[in-house]
């Protein structure tokens, strides 16, 4: 029975977009091919293509939503496995490493939104009050004939 993948070694290419879903940066390799398209993936400093070929010792540089990443690749993959071995995969930067915490540590300061605002949705007899302060006395009260 043969291996359908080869295992990682340092003398395989592995291309980026697979490497990148292997270590579990992205959730799907589309995922990963759609950011390097965009140009939101650089290796050692240069804009990527999906099937350029990494090397250990690589330096990527990558977004993740608002998170700025950058990692140096450690071993190869073309196989998704767990989170502990995807993490064996790379080692990320100390610069990359400071600048996610210092995120991190501006949202859990940052102000929720709900809170700064003075009143929210109102309630329902609010909503009634508001609703009878638009509509003029004329409409609201109406005569019919079978009332006389």
């Amino acid at each position: 029975m043969t291996d359908r993948h080869p295992p990682p070694d340092d003398d395989n290419r592995v291309r980026l977009d697979k490497w990148l879903w292997a270590a579990r940066f992205y959730k799907t390799r589309s995922l990963a091919v759609e950011e390097i398209g965009k140009g939101r993936v650089q290796v050692n400093g240069q804009p990527a293509k999906a099937a350029r070929e990494l090397r250990p010792g690589d330096r990527v540089a990558l977004r993740q939503g608002l998170l700025q990443r950058e990692v140096v690749v450690r071993a190869l993959s073309a196989v998704r496995g767990p989170a502990p071995l995807a993490q064996a995969l790379y080692e990320e930067t100390p610069q990359s490493i400071a600048a996610r915490e210092r995120a991190a540590e501006q949202r859990r300061q940052g102000v929720e939104p709900a809170l700064g605002l003075a009143h929210g949705r109102p309630t329902k007899r609010e909503r009634r009050e508001l609703e009878r302060a638009r509509t003029p006395d004329w409409q609201r009260w109406s005569v019919s004939l079978d009332d006389s």
